[in-house]
């Protein structure tokens, strides 16, 4: 069994509301980035589990963003890649 550390990122869905990515848009047009058009706010997430390999890694972690991390109504989540973690380190 090996350390994996798989990165995870949660964003609202399209169609959402985002207040704090609304916000954001108007104060980066305020200081003159007029091109802005959007902005989601979410999270992003490393969770380091042991497993036997890095699919066995990713499908538990997509099961713990389906049962607890992530919001299936209101977010989207997206996993990459997950890498051998030497044991002890952060």
């Amino acid at each position: 069994m090996e350390l994996y550390r798989v990165p995870v990122q949660i964003v609202p869905r399209p169609g959402i509301l985002d207040p704090q990515g609304a916000a954001v848009v108007g104060a980066l047009k305020t200081l003159g980035f007029a091109s802005v058009v959007d902005v989601r706010i979410g999270r992003f997430l490393t969770v380091d589990v042991d497993a036997d390999s890095a699919e066995a890694a990713t499908l538990i972690v997509q099961r713990m963003c389906e049962k607890l991390l992530a919001n299936p109504v209101i977010e989207d989540f997206a996993l990459e890649a997950p890498r051998v973690q030497p044991r002890g380190k952060s």
